[in-house]
C-alpha cells in the first residue's frame, strides 16, 4: 500500500455534487482547476479476474465494509485507518469522490473482482495534489488477496491511463522507506526513485523517510 493512499477520503466531506454546466468549486466555495481537460476510463480491467472501476456513491457500504475488515492491515501506513469509519462517512467520502472526479482533480477508483463485481477487495486513485502536469497513485489491497500482483497490475493500468491524459507527464509513487511492499510496486514498473524527503510520520510504521519514485517527464 503506498502511504498517502486516498487522502481526499480523510478531508471534511462536500456531499453537494457540483452542477456540470457550472464552474466546480471546492469545499471552501472557490473555483476548482482542473489539472486535465480529459478523465480516465471508468472502467480498467487488470487480468487476474480483477479490474478497477470509478468509485460511485454507490460503493458506500462494500468500501466501509472493506476497510473495516482491513484495519489492522492498513493501519501501519494509512492515518486514515486509525480509526474506523461509520457507513455515514463512507458515504458522504463516496459522494466526495464522485465530486472531484467530476471537477477533473482526483480519480478514485475501486479494486473488484470479475466474479463478483459488488466485492470491494482495495483502494485506487490517481491524485492531482503533486502539482500541474502530474498524478500520484495511491492503493490498497485487501490483506486476503495480497501476493497475487493485483497492486502491481493496477498501479501499471493506472499509470499508462494518467500519462495518457491531456496535459498529464508525469506519474509518481509515494511510499515510507521502511513499507517494502508498497515500494517493490513502482520498481516493478520501471519506476525511478527521484529522491527520499525527511518529512513528519503520520502512521505507526512510518521512518519520516518518503520515497518518491517518479516515471514520465
Amino acid at each position: 500500500m503506498s502511504h498517502s493512499t486516498d487522502t481526499p477520503d480523510t478531508a471534511v466531506p462536500d456531499t453537494a455534487v457540483p452542477d456540470r454546466a457550472a464552474p466546480a468549486t471546492g469545499t471552501s466555495g472557490t473555483a476548482v482547476s482542473p489539472l486535465t481537460a480529459g478523465r480516465p476510463p471508468e472502467l480498467l480491467p487488470i487480468g487476474g479476474g480483477a479490474h478497477l472501476r470509478r468509485r460511485r456513491p454507490a460503493d458506500a457500504a462494500g468500501l466501509n465494509a472493506a476497510v473495516i475488515a482491513n484495519l489492522d492491515h492498513l493501519r501501519p501506513y494509512m492515518p486514515w485507518a486509525a480509526t474506523a469509519p461509520t457507513l455515514p462517512e463512507s458515504e458522504q467520502l463516496s459522494v466526495r469522490g464522485e465530486q472531484v472526479w467530476d471537477e477533473g482533480t482526483d480519480f478514485m477508483y475501486l479494486l473488484g473482482l470479475d466474479a463478483d463485481p459488488a466485492v470491494v477487495i482495495g483502494g485506487f486513485g490517481l491524485h492531482g495534489r503533486i502539482g500541474p502536469g502530474a498524478l500520484e497513485i495511491g492503493y490498497w489491497v485487501h490483506r486476503e488477496h495480497t501476493g497475487r500482483g493485483l497492486a502491481t497490475a493496477a498501479a501499471r493500468a493506472l499509470t499508462e491511463a494518467a500519462l495518457a491524459l491531456p496535459g498529464i507527464t508525469r506519474a509518481e509513487i509515494h511510499c515510507d522507506e521502511s513499507n517494502a511492499a508498497s515500494a517493490a510496486v513502482p520498481r516493478k514498473l520501471g519506476y525511478t526513485l527521484d529522491r527520499i524527503d525527511s518529512v513528519t510520520p503520520t502512521a505507526p510504521a512510518e521512518t519520516g523517510r518518503k520515497m518518491i519514485w517518479v516515471t514520465g517527464s
